[in-house]
């Protein structure tokens, strides 16, 4: 803990030391709460959040990346990396401690979207425990995506290809096991192949978590995708 603290607290208000961190924040909070509003938000008539979980995954599709694609990429390009490791902080301590600043400023963007949550609860009586739900639900999600983009920014020391690379395997991982692949693949693949696919599934997972349904199996799935991630980030590294 004492050796990422540091590196947390750098990286994490390095966010904010410029503009362009207000500036993703800004966009973000826009852009995700403008796609829940047209889809229906008023016109759906319910006290919940679902037209904002329907954009939100795909959404972070192109936020993650885009915060993630510096935690290395930029290191690298500037030489600074070398400096970074010779210091007494372990590589699993670099690796975890900007994972968590980068992860908390996803947080923040998050918690702006509550400003929706207290629309609905002015407008109706929401079910609080499945927003929460929800909340929690995105939260890991985004780690597990975060998790990608890191491994991708330590591969390369252009951000710019660390954001490419990011949002086509998220994106890939996204899909996969979803029910647009599985509709593409019912006549082709047997069906208990499709149910083993469907396990892996992130917008499944998720979408148990927005109806408030926490399930072991989701919260595994997304810990452990984010831990065996982050561990090869710490083996790229080191090579």
């Amino acid at each position: 803990m004492n050796q990422i603290a540091p590196v947390f607290k750098k990286e994490f208000f390095g966010y904010f030391r410029s503009p362009v961190g207000y500036v993703i924040l800004a966009v973000f909070h826009v852009v995700v709460i403008g796609l829940a509003i047209f889809a229906g938000y008023y016109e759906s008539n319910q006290a919940n959040l679902g037209t904002l979980w329907t954009f939100l995954p795909w959404t972070f599709l192109i936020f993650i990346p885009a915060t993630g694609m510096r935690l290395w990429a930029e290191e690298k390009r500037s030489g600074s990396i070398e400096l970074l490791f010779t210091l007494p902080i372990s590589t699993i301590a670099a690796v975890l401690g900007k994972f968590l600043a980068a992860w908390a400023f996803i947080g923040i963007a998050l918690a702006l979207t509550f400003s929706l949550a207290l629309t609905t609860s002015y407008l109706g009586n929401p079910d609080w425990g499945i927003l929460f739900s929800g909340y929690f639900g995105s939260l890991l999600l985004a780690a597990a995506y975060l998790s990608i983009s890191s491994v991708c920014s330590a591969l390369t020391k252009n951000q710019v290809i660390a954001f490419v690379i990011s949002v086509l395997i998220c994106f890939l991982a996204t899909l996969f096991g979803s029910q647009i692949l599985l509709t593409l693949f019912e006549n082709i693949a047997p069906p208990t192949a499709l149910e083993f696919l469907g396990n892996f599934s992130f917008l499944t997972h998720f979408q148990t978590m927005t109806r408030g349904l926490i399930e072991l199996s989701a919260v595994s799935f997304f810990a452990t995708l984010t831990i065996a991630f982050l561990a090869i980030n710490v083996v790229v590294l080191e090579k």
